[in-house]
C-alpha cells in the first residue's frame, strides 16, 4: 500500500510539473519570439536607414554644390540633416518595440527641462554655428586667431557644435562654436592682401639714412610686393639701446609668410655686408675693489 501511494504521488507531481512548464512556455514563448523578431527588424531598419541616409546626404550635397554654397554651409547643413534623419530612424525603431508617438512625445516633454539644462552648452554651440554661417566672421579656408586662448589655424570644418582648425604643423584644434561666436577673433586671410610690418633695430652709432636707403632698396627689389600700394620706411622709435626702423609694404595674403622670412634674411645679410650693426641685449658689469 505504501509503495502504491508513492508511485501515485510521484506520477501526479510529474504530471503537474509537466503541465506548469508547458503552460509557462506557452505563455512566455510568444513574447520571446516577438522580442527577437523586433530586434531583427530593428537591425534591418537601422541598416536600410543608414543606406537611405547616405543617399539622401549625397543628394543634398549635390544640390548645395549646384547652388554654389560655401563649404562651411555645406558641412553644417549636412551634419544637421544627418542628425535629423537618424532621429527619425530611431523613432521608427522604438515603434517596433511598442513605443507610440504619443508616449514618446510625453517622455520628451517630461525630460525637456532636464535635457535643456544638461545640453545648454551644446545648444549654445549650435546657435554659435548658426551665427557664424549667417554673419561670416570667417569661412572654411580662412586663417583665424581666437584672441582669448590664442588658438589659431586654418579653418577646415564648421560642424554643428565645433569648428576644426589645422595648425601650421598639421595639428587639429577643435574649438566650440559658442566660443568663436561670443569672443573676439582675428581673421588673417579675410582680405586678398596683407600689410608687411617689420621693425628693424640698428645701433645708435649706425648711419640712419644709409640704413633707410638699404631697406627701401630691398623692398623695391621684392618681386612679390604689390607695386600699387604705399611703401614706407621710417624711424619708428628711439629705444634704450637701439633705433627702431619701421618698414611697411603690401603683399598678397598667400605670400605673406614667405616674403616676411625672405625679407628678414636679406636685411640681415645686407646690413652685415654694409657694416650696419643690429644691436642685441647686453649687460656691462663693473667690479669695484
Amino acid at each position: 500500500m505504501i509503495l502504491l501511494s508513492q508511485v501515485l504521488s510521484n506520477g501526479i507531481v510529474e504530471h503537474l510539473e509537466e503541465g506548469v512548464m508547458k503552460s509557462w512556455l506557452e505563455s512566455v514563448l510568444p513574447s520571446i519570439l516577438s522580442f527577437f523578431w523586433s530586434v531583427f527588424l530593428a537591425l534591418v531598419v537601422a541598416y536600410i536607414g543608414g543606406k537611405v541616409i547616405n543617399l539622401l546626404r549625397k543628394g543634398l550635397r549635390k544640390s548645395l554644390e549646384r547652388k554654389d554654397a560655401e563649404e562651411g554651409v555645406k558641412q553644417f547643413v549636412d551634419q544637421v540633416f544627418k542628425v535629423f534623419l537618424w532621429i527619425v530612424v530611431i523613432i521608427l525603431i522604438l515603434g517596433l518595440f511598442g513605443f507610440t508617438a504619443s508616449s514618446l512625445a510625453a517622455a520628451v516633454a517630461s525630460l525637456g527641462v532636464t535635457a535643456g539644462l544638461a545640453l545648454q552648452g551644446s545648444l549654445s554651440n549650435f546657435a554659435g554655428g548658426v551665427l557664424i554661417l549667417m554673419l561670416h566672421p570667417f569661412r572654411v579656408g580662412d586663417y583665424i586667431i581666437e584672441d582669448n586662448h590664442k588658438n589659431e589655424g586654418t579653418v577646415i570644418e564648421i560642424s554643428i557644435f565645433y569648428t576644426k582648425l589645422r595648425t601650421v604643423d598639421n595639428k587639429i584644434i577643435v574649438v566650440p562654436n559658442g566660443t568663436l561666436a561670443n569672443n573676439s577673433l582675428t581673421n588673417a586671410t579675410k582680405s586678398d592682401r596683407r600689410q608687411m610690418d617689420l621693425v628693424i633695430p640698428i645701433g645708435y652709432d649706425a648711419d640712419i639714412k644709409k640704413a633707410k636707403d638699404i631697406l627701401h632698396r630691398l623692398v623695391m627689389e621684392e618681386q612679390r610686393r604689390l607695386p600699387e600700394a604705399d611703401t614706407n620706411v621710417f624711424v619708428k622709435e628711439l629705444n634704450g639701446s637701439s633705433v627702431d626702423l619701421g618698414v611697411r609694404f603690401w603683399v598678397p595674403t598667400e605670400e605673406y609668410w614667405k616674403v616676411r622670412w625672405d625679407m628678414l634674411e636679406n636685411i640681415k645679410l645686407t646690413f652685415d655686408a654694409e657694416g650696419i650693426s643690429i644691436p642685441y641685449t647686453q649687460m656691462d658689469v663693473h667690479v669695484k675693489n
